[in-house]
């Protein structure tokens, strides 16, 4: 039979008597960890990474003192929760207040009773795991309202694809060139960091959502079959800074936990900015530009190269390869141009699977 695992306490007190009738008194209920100085916490807190569910701590202790555990928890992200109950004597009330002004959630006083330490422990006990079910249903409400806006904008950017007479499959096509050219990435040392901490899942799911800003270029410029005239294109190149705006007005109303919203941000906003500065809307230039940005620029590029277009044809799979590659330390970060060779075949198996036909 499993049983449920239990909440620990950590005591923290230099006079181990004080330790052993506390424990006494909590250890049928509770795992007890105990330290017998500031310093044994911090090890216990911040080096073993042991998450007590409440803290009993002594203030009076030599080198390191209550106080001074209780402002590292504070600042630190995964303690700054725990709820500490301070030991004190029986007439430091002003020690109780300084305490309580410090953080503490309440105390405890010398000489221990019984039914009072038992009360206020078990008080702050079900308050934190009240705090945390409250955490864990609130995370969950807010992951299924992202994931509702995620679906709502990945339905939107596939009506902007039909009606910019692609099929959605282009949304497909650059999701799929995205997750394989960052696979790539990450088998280097120049990017896996960056990568693993920009949480790349959402990376991949934000780059469907690139050219959004297009719902708000007219039909008779998005649709047109020649060439642009000079103010066509400019309407046109409106179309990442609209895309920021509509990012920007779902971010106001909504927390982002993955930085799926970032990405898209991003990713609207630069990815028609080149590496030598010469791109829009900002006039961005190599490393200033959002990694993400770089990425979806060369597989828009490729994706828009190798399928025919209302102005233009297909080019084969390896004309648009040599046009990336002269796009190299110009219009994209040369980095990324040399990776592309290496996922080359996979690229046109996936064109292949999903192309476009007009």
């Amino acid at each position: 039979m499993k049983h449920e695992a239990r909440d620990v306490i950590l005591i923290v007190d230099d006079i181990e008597i004080n330790r052993i009738i506390l424990a006494e008194m909590l250890k049928d209920d509770y795992d007890i960890v105990e330290a017998g100085s500031g310093g044994e916490a911090f090890k216990i807190l911040f080096e073993d990474n042991l998450s007590p569910t409440v803290v009993l701590l002594d203030i009076m202790m030599p080198d390191i003192d209550g106080f001074q555990v209780l402002e590292r928890m504070k600042n630190t992200s995964s303690t700054k929760h725990i709820p500490v109950l301070f030991i004190t004597a029986a007439d430091s009330e002003e020690t109780e207040s300084l305490g309580l002004k410090s953080g503490a959630a309440d105390y405890v006083t010398k000489p221990f009773n019984h039914d009072i330490v038992r009360a206020r422990v078990d008080n702050h006990i079900n308050l934190a795991r009240y705090r945390y079910r409250l955490e864990q249903l609130v995370e969950k409400k807010a992951a299924e309202v992202t994931r509702t806006y995620e679906q709502t904008l990945e339905i939107l950017a596939t009506i902007i694809e039909y009606r910019n007479l692609e099929s959605g499959a282009h949304i497909r096509r650059t999701t799929l060139l995205t997750e394989i050219l960052i696979a790539k990435m990450l088998e280097m040392e120049k990017f896996r960091t960056t990568l693993l901490a920009e949480n790349v899942l959402s990376l991949i799911k934000a780059s469907a959502l690139h050219d959004i800003g297009k719902i708000g270029i007219s039909d008779n410029i998005l649709l047109k079959p020649g060439k642009l005239s000079p103010e066509e294109f400019d309407i046109i190149k409106a179309h990442t800074s609209i895309g920021n705006q509509i990012i920007d007005n779902i971010s106001a109303t909504l927390p982002d936990t993955d930085m799926y919203l970032k990405h898209a941000n991003d990713i609207c906003h630069y990815h028609h900015e080149r590496w030598d500065g010469l791109g829009y809307p900002c006039g961005l230039k190599g490393e200033e530009i959002p990694l993400s940005a770089r990425i979806i620029s060369i597989v828009d590029v490729y994706d828009a190269l190798v399928n025919p277009r209302c102005y233009k044809g297909a080019y084969s799979h390896d004309v648009s390869l040599k046009i990336i590659a002269e796009g190299r330390g110009s219009q994209f970060d040369p980095d990324l141009v040399d990776i592309i060779p290496e996922v080359s075949a996979v690229f046109r198996s996936i064109e292949e699977s999903y192309r476009d036909k007009l």
